[in-house]
């Protein structure tokens, strides 16, 4: 049962010592850190495993009990996202060490593990204050990693991501102050079974409080109307950092799936239909924000960043129906989209580090012009939605839920259009980066030939296989998400039921006699 503590221990034992013993020797915090992670996808591959049969299990420190004392539950879901975490980070550090982003400052392997750290307690924790505790960590941890490498740009763009979440972090204390003095508990089992007993007259406060987490948790997600700061934040962020972050903003999905989908959501008569209201409408404006963005961005990285805003939106549409048949597809598609953004950010940094600029203007062809045009092709069809890759079948899946009379126009519309300018977007840029470029613009004068004597200009270097591996590691995750979607769907039909079976989640934390 103690290993239900691991993903957040390891990584918090781990980073100090990185930071205060092996800061200064590269070698040393690479191997450590590379070591701890590697344990960290063993031990969520174990976690995992042990919720295949349904179980919750629940770890209480110090053996206080709850509603009292601070849990962490682990179930389908949280250990599906704590294993999404700890394979993405692997991939990501594979990546930093290889291009030797980790060594343009002494803090990276320490705030790398901080980062995993906050993540992990995010996803594993069975209450709301320590939910908020948890964003901080990895919020700190995130503006370290935003910055690392310097620059003056990535400092602006980085005290910008500080101003937001320092912002979200005042609300999501308002939001705890409010449900607490309303409902007298934090504990998220506690808190849902409270809310079933509250009456509609008596629940103006709780519905204040319950928007207030909406809109903190939709910062995380980058959701509309305070998705503004997530363009400029990955595009500035190193890279490998942007690639590490894609799993930030389903943080913030997943907060809503948990606290909305249960304490909240659908059968809370207190509740019932508020944060679907606001949801919906706000993913589908977030999903065209995502596709104009796209459209018309005139850098590499922006381009990128605006997909992810895309994808979010169509992630939160699929949430926002509060069915297990809608989480199903959502979870997937959310598995989908992390891995795709990661694809795309890792191989941006290797494009953008050999042909020295990022922006979407003809430049002579750098080299492996056709290895990077066809990593390229398939990273943007998987995250455009086009087969065959899960980007695909999970729009399929997310289109085939969404049948309510009601919705289902601007459902199917945002996220068929915004699909359509997505692939639009996504093929003027490779045309641009990886075709044009390698042919001579009509009329342009001939090339002039260097005087002899002097040096030609030294060509950039070729990546290496290190270098590749984490690209096709991940562009290989999305294809078996395809290959294997049956097996996946099941697990997380599962996973969807026990999300929304708020009875053996409230028995499994508070005892037999919180489950009656």
């Amino acid at each position: 049962m103690h290993w239900i503590i691991a993903p957040v221990l390891l990584p918090a034992l781990l980073a100090p010592m990185i930071g205060f013993v092996m800061r200064h020797d590269i070698v040393l915090a690479r191997a450590a850190s590379f070591a701890g992670t590697a344990c960290l996808v063993g031990i969520s591959a174990y976690l995992l495993s042990m919720t295949l049969g349904g179980e919750t299990f629940v770890y209480r420190l110090g053996d206080w009990q709850p509603p009292f004392g601070i849990v962490l539950v682990l179930d389908r879901l949280s250990a599906l996202m704590v294993l999404l975490t700890s394979v993405l980070a692997l991939i990501v550090l594979w990546h930093a060490a290889a291009t030797g982003w980790d060594s343009r400052g002494r803090h990276f392997h320490a705030l790398f593990q901080f980062q995993l750290m906050g993540v992990a307690g995010a996803f594993l924790t069975g209450d709301v204050f320590n939910l908020f505790v948890f964003f901080e960590v990895l919020l700190i941890a995130s503006y370290g990693l935003m910055i690392h490498g310097g620059g003056q740009q990535r400092l602006g763009a980085g005290l910008q991501y500080i101003v937001i979440n320092l912002a979200g972090s005042t609300l999501f204390l308002f939001a705890l102050g409010v449900l607490y003095a309303t409902t007298g508990t934090l504990n998220l089992a506690d808190l849902t079974l409270r809310m079933q007993e509250i009456a509609v007259e008596d629940a103006a406060l709780v519905r204040v409080a319950a928007m207030l987490l909406m809109i903190v948790f939709a910062v995380k997600a980058a959701l509309f109307p305070v998705q503004f700061w997530l363009p400029g934040t990955y595009a500035n962020a190193p890279a490998p950092v942007a690639a590490l972050f894609a799993i930030m903003t389903k943080v913030g999905a997943y907060a809503i799936i948990r606290v909305h989908g249960s304490a909240f959501g659908p059968g809370i008569e207190a509740t019932d239909g508020q944060s679907a209201a606001w949801l919906f409408p706000a993913a589908i404006v977030t999903i065209a924000i995502g596709a104009v963005g796209v459209l018309g961005a005139k850098r590499l990285l922006p381009l990128i960043s605006f997909s992810v805003v895309g994808s979010m939106g169509t992630l939160l549409v699929a949430v926002a129906a509060f069915t297990p048949e809608a989480t199903t597809a959502g979870l997937y598609y959310l598995l989908h989209s992390t891995f795709a953004a990661a694809a795309l950010f890792l191989l941006a940094d290797l494009v953008l580090a050999r042909r020295g600029s990022e922006a979407l203007s003809l430049l002579p062809a750098t080299v492996q012009n056709g290895l990077f045009a066809a990593l390229f092709f398939a990273a943007a069809i998987g995250m455009a939605g086009m087969p065959p890759l899960s980007g695909f079948l999970g729009k399929l899946f997310v289109l085939d839920t969404l049948r309510d009379p009601g919705t289902i126009v601007w459902a199917w519309s945002s996220v068929l259009i915004g699909s359509l300018l997505t692939i639009v977007g996504f093929a003027r840029a490779g045309s641009i980066l990886f075709w044009k470029s390698t042919a001579p613009e009509a009329g342009a004068p001939p090339a002039v030939q260097e005087p002899e004597g002097r040096a030609e200009p030294e060509a950039p270097a070729r990546a290496g296989v290190a270098q590749l591996v984490p690209t096709f590691a991940t562009l290989a995750i999305l294809a078996s998400l395809a290959v294997f979607a049956g097996p996946v769907v099941d697990f997380l039909e599962a996973t969807s039921l026990q999300l929304y079976d708020r009875s053996s989640y409230i028995e499994a934390v508070l005892g037999q006699s919180g489950g009656n």
